[in-house]
């Protein structure tokens, strides 16, 4: 599904017009991206999904292209950890919500 499809989805199960919709996950979005380059925050929704910021250590890598070993500094990552409710719907063992 890709975002035109979730707005349209959205709009539909809730009787919202899409331009609405589309505004709030906008927002959603933007809210998130502000929030992990903080970097002091996390953006959680219990059970479903979690958004954080990590530090990458620095580390030792190979260039596929040379094989030659490099080193890298340590940097900043994003964190996407699937929550409990998601996880059980994913692997069946709790219905999906209709």
């Amino acid at each position: 599904m890709n975002k035109t499809e979730l707005v349209e989805t959205i709009a539909r199960r809730t009787d919202l017009p899409k331009k609405d919709v589309d505004a709030v996950l906008g927002a959603f979005w933007d809210i998130v991206a502000q929030t992990v380059a903080k970097g002091k925050d996390t953006v959680t929704i219990p059970g479903w999904i979690k958004f954080e910021q990590v530090i990458r250590g620095p580390r030792t890598v190979r260039n596929p292209q040379t094989g030659e070993s490099m080193k890298v500094g340590k940097s900043k990552a994003v964190k996407v950890s699937a929550g409990a409710t998601l996880k059980a719907i994913a692997k069946g063992e709790r219905p999906a919500p209709k």
